[in-house]
C-alpha cells in the first residue's frame, strides 16, 4: 500500500511579506536618519540579520529547507548589508 505524500507548507508567501514589511521598515526608518542613510541602513540591517538568526535558532529552523525561514531572511539583510557597504564605500571615493 502506497504512502501518502506530506502537503506541501504554505509558509513561503508570508516570509517574502514579512521580509518586504520589514525591509520597507528598515529603509523607511534609516531615511529619517540623522546619520546619514548608508550607515543607518547598514546598521539596521545588520541587527535585523542577529535577530533573524537568533530567532530562527530558538525556532530550531533548519537552514536550505524546501520553504523560507528565518535563515533566508537573515541571507536576504545579509546582501542589504553587503551592497549598502559597497556602495557607501564607493561613493566615499
Amino acid at each position: 500500500m502506497a504512502h501518502p505524500q506530506p502537503l506541501p507548507q504554505l509558509g513561503s508567501g508570508r516570509v517574502l511579506i514579512r521580509f518586504g514589511v520589514t525591509t520597507t521598515i528598515l529603509v523607511s526608518a534609516a531615511a529619517f536618519s540623522g546619520i546619514g542613510f548608508a550607515g543607518s541602513l547598514g546598521t539596521l540591517t545588520w541587527m535585523a540579520m542577529i535577530v533573524s538568526s537568533a530567532v530562527a535558532v530558538i525556532r530550531r529552523e533548519r537552514p536550505f529547507e524546501s520553504t523560507l525561514n528565518h535563515w533566508d531572511d537573515m541571507v536576504g539583510y545579509a546582501a542589504i548589508f553587503c551592497l549598502v557597504s559597497i556602495f557607501a564605500h564607493a561613493s566615499a571615493i
